[in-house]
């Protein structure tokens, strides 16, 4: 997944030789996640599974751009991904909405 914009600083400037010793290490296949742990997908082929094109994404374990410790990243495929922050994007969901009801109630609010 690329990083966003406004997360790039938080990425150490090293981050591609980084993501090259992740690569090495799974041999440009996925290293299968807790729900799917046999998944071997390889980078640029079809998914075994889903049969779409192999894109493979390093990810934090942790979701902490900064910690980048070979031991808190992962080389994924898509479904892997996806399928492992599935909570976390639920709860950032979560959080957003909340904040944009709370400033939906603070313009509500300077109407009265």
């Amino acid at each position: 997944m690329p990083i966003r914009p406004e997360n790039r600083a938080r990425y150490p400037k090293d981050w591609k030789q980084i993501v090259e010793k992740v690569r090495e290490r799974s041999g440009n296949r996925c290293e299968g996640s807790p729900d799917f742990p046999d998944c071997r997908a390889a980078n640029g082929e079809p998914h075994p599974e889903t049969g779409s094109r192999v894109v493979l994404t390093t990810a934090h374990l942790d979701h902490v751009p900064e910690h980048c410790d070979l031991e808190n990243l992962r080389h994924w495929c898509q479904r892997c991904h996806l399928n492992y922050d599935k909570h976390h994007h639920a709860e950032t969901m979560r959080a957003t909405r909340r904040a944009r009801l709370a400033v939906a109630d603070l313009f509500a609010n300077l109407g009265e």
